[in-house]
């Protein structure tokens, strides 16, 4: 029954592009930490890479989070950390043969035309599974640097050497790689474990710098390294993007009437001590990311009623919803029992004022089809491409229109080609560019996302020449590295 639902919403969805966004983050979170590319070879994991960023580009995904730190390590060629044990089975030991993951990973996304941010987790050190670290790990290297804390090690976040490390980590990545936004996930202090004591209590005692509570104190620690590493990339690469993903629950209407969701669960505030709407208010980060993970209708945090608490709180600054695929279509629309929640939770970020993206948790279960999930989104939802969300907060300025637009017979077919606008800095530069394609006659609007032809970094794409009887108008613009859009330049062909 929910699979004949299913098809009917396709068809009645895909032939529905009103309310088609021209702009929205459509992202992906591909993990290491779950060991998925552990002792893989080079050209296997190369091989499943590609798979899925295929078929992640044809869902309409346009931004792919990939993990480069899961404990203190690298997925990278790093100087600073050993090679991950989650890349090549032994903490320390390079791949054979030798690659970089990121640097390909920073041309593959490119050349798909979608955005690439390096996500690390800034204070594990070691995961519970990790036996042997290597002579290198920062936990060997300054043993005083962690805590211990439920089988796991911890970068202390009261200890300002920790925060100038993340950052020099941080500043390493973002100089070094062509990324386009730098990411860090929930985990601050450590999640609770039931009956340990986070050990720091000594630290507060020395260095508590008036806070009342060692609450106070730990999301203070926390607030100082968010702010410094906010700076850090800004002051390397302004257009890099800061984005966090936080716990789905703030807090609770138990703990704060005000402020809090009618909620029941653990919270970014009180118990992971990160206090994320100050993040957002002062602007320390580019982008929030609440991981909404929850069904409509769970008992203890609803995703209907978070979806509308983040929406409302957390405006000062582009919102993105992390969704649990699995999740989405493991639970029946309570409205709608022949149907899971995918077209429910896509109605309600239709109603919201401030949500503009998505986060895919995770992407292999959207590459996997998991509930029909990727063929909705890839025939409805997501059938037109869409650009980034703008952040004037970064930077507002339009590059300027392409130059010399003409159509060529080559070897290779029609093309059509263009030149590069003028640029001298990075806020004024064309990094990619949108082709547009409209009927003769028809009104040239580029705001038309079903427009779309290509959204590439190349100067040309190739028309698809039939007989030369039919005319069409295809209009280029140029986009800069906040997806800043120029005027339009036309050209007439007939394919």
């Amino acid at each position: 029954m929910m699979k004949r639902f299913f098809l009917f919403a396709l068809l009645l969805t895909a032939t529905c592009s009103i309310h088609a966004q021209k702009r929205q983050f459509r992202g992906a979170w591909i993990q290491a930490v779950n060991g998925q590319f552990q002792g893989m070879s080079r050209d296997l994991m190369q091989q499943t890479l590609v798979e899925q960023l295929n078929t992640l580009q044809q869902i309409g995904v346009n931004a792919i989070i990939f993990q480069v730190r899961p404990e203190c390590d690298a997925l990278y060629a790093s100087q600073l950390e050993p090679w991950s044990r989650f890349l090549t089975g032994v903490q320390g030991r390079a791949p054979q043969p030798y690659w970089d993951p990121l640097a390909w990973m920073v041309d593959e996304c490119h050349k798909r035309g979608m955005e690439i941010h390096a996500w690390i987790n800034p204070y594990r050190a070691k995961t519970k599974g990790t036996i042997q670290l290597a002579n290198t790990h920062i936990s060997m290297m300054r043993p005083n640097s962690y805590f211990v804390y439920d089988n796991q090690y911890i970068l202390n976040p009261a200890l300002k050497e920790n925060r100038d490390y993340i950052c020099r980590v941080a500043d390493d990545i973002v100089s070094r790689y062509d990324i386009d936004g730098f990411h860090i996930d929930d985990y601050f202090y450590p999640y609770p474990a039931p009956g340990q004591l986070i050990p720091d209590q000594q630290y507060y005692q020395t260095s508590r710098g008036g806070f009342a509570t060692i609450g106070d104190w730990r999301r203070n620690n926390v607030n100082l390294f968010v702010k410094q590493l906010g700076e850090t990339i800004h002051r390397r690469k302004p257009w890099v993007k800061f984005g966090v993903s936080p716990f789905g629950i703030y807090r609770n209407q138990s703990s704060d009437p005000k402020n809090g969701s009618a909620t029941h669960g653990l919270q970014n505030y009180d118990d992971l001590y990160a206090d994320v709407l100050l993040w957002v208010n002062n602007g320390w980060i580019d982008y929030c990311v609440p991981q909404v993970y929850w069904q409509i209708g769970h008992p203890a945090a609803d995703y209907a009623t978070l979806i509308k608490w983040w929406d409302k709180h957390a405006s000062n600054r582009p919102l993105f919803i992390g969704e649990d695929v699995e999740r989405t279509t493991k639970y029946p629309d309570p409205q709608n029992p022949a149907s899971h929640q995918l077209p429910a939770k896509h109605r309600l970020h239709q109603q919201m004022h401030h949500v503009n993206g998505v986060v895919l948790w995770y992407a292999k279960a959207a590459v996997d089809n998991v509930g029909n999930y990727a063929s909705v989104l890839r025939h409805s939802y997501w059938k037109y491409p869409a650009l980034q969300p703008r952040m004037s907060f970064i930077d507002s300025k339009n590059p300027k229109k392409p130059r010399k637009l003409k159509a060529v017979w080559t070897s290779d077919g029609y093309v059509l080609f263009w030149k590069a606008p003028r640029g001298k800095k990075w806020d004024d530069k064309a990094v990619k560019y949108v082709v547009y394609r409209f009927n003769n006659g028809e009104r040239i609007n580029t705001d038309d996302p079903s427009k779309i032809f290509a959204i590439t970094q190349r100067t040309f794409v190739n028309l698809p020449y039939d007989k030369g009887n039919v005319r069409y108008t295809y209009v280029v613009t140029a986009l800069d590295r906040m997806s800043n859009e120029s005027k339009a330049k036309k050209k007439k062909v007939k394919l």
